[in-house]
């Protein structure tokens, strides 16, 4: 690899998966340099929230764990002075982690990325040069050619077929729907909906994200309903917004 100046390829384990509301709580990068030597570094951040038990999941990172590290305010300063001056790469880091490295960097006042700053998306790169369309599976999973694809019948006939090939070729796929349902759609045992943007606190469903997160459902009914009206409008999950709608009309999410 030809570099004029160093490349950090780096990675970040967060409270969530919303660039814009979750925060870090460790970020790692490796500064590969122009004369070819490698430098390691990493920062645990107190988030100064709790960590969701379905990130714990994800990345091991506790809230005991990170109790006593530095929130990222008292590290900006630090780790904005290694990447200053370096392009930057890592896996779907155009999609998540460079936005979510910058919402941090904003909230201390800090521009990052600088402007001029190169992102080589390894993700990018991979299905570019590996296709991850219907007739690459069909390729990789029926061992055949899609033949006729982009008609609707024969599409159809080959999604049913890698199904069918996906169940038989892993052992520890779920082979019912709803348990395979639950494996594709993993969700924190404290949200109410599929995609967290509701979660139960004291019993009650509360918002997860913006400037009335953390009120109750039923509190936004009655004093902020022109918030839930907005969100009906807005791109939301479906059944975030069923809830919504729903609780417009007087009617609550029960806990199970």
């Amino acid at each position: 690899m030809q570099l004029s100046r160093p490349l950090a390829a780096f990675d970040l384990e967060t409270t969530g998966v919303n660039p814009a509301e979750d925060r870090i709580v460790e970020l790692a990068l490796v500064l590969l340099k122009p004369d070819g030597s490698r430098e390691t570094r990493s920062w645990l951040v107190n988030p100064g929230c709790k960590i969701p038990p379905g990130a714990t999941a994800v990345h091991g990172i506790t809230d005991d764990d990170v109790a006593n590290a530095p929130d990222f305010a008292a590290q900006a300063q630090e780790i904005f002075a290694v990447l200053e001056g370096c392009d930057l790469s890592g896996f779907n880091a155009e999609r998540f982690d460079v936005p979510l490295l910058a919402a941090e960097f904003r909230r201390v006042d800090m521009r990052f990325p600088v402007e001029g700053t190169k992102i080589i998306d390894t993700r990018t790169i991979f299905v570019r040069k590996e296709p991850r369309d219907l007739t690459a599976a069909v390729s990789y999973y029926c061992d055949r050619s899609h033949e006729g694809a982009h008609r609707a019948e024969a599409d159809a006939i080959a999604a049913a077929d890698v199904l069918v090939a996906q169940l038989a070729k892993y052992d520890d796929l779920p082979q019912d729907i709803d348990a395979l349902d639950t494996w594709l759609h993993p969700r924190d045992p404290s949200w109410v909906d599929s995609s967290g943007k509701l979660a139960w606190h004291m019993g009650e469903p509360v918002l997860t994200f913006g400037k009335h997160k953390e009120r109750s459902l039923q509190e936004l009914a009655k004093d902020e309903p022109g918030y839930l009206k907005w969100i009906l409008t807005k791109d939301f999950p479906a059944d975030t917004q069923s809830i919504i709608s729903e609780a417009l009309d007087g009617r609550f999410p029960q806990p199970s």
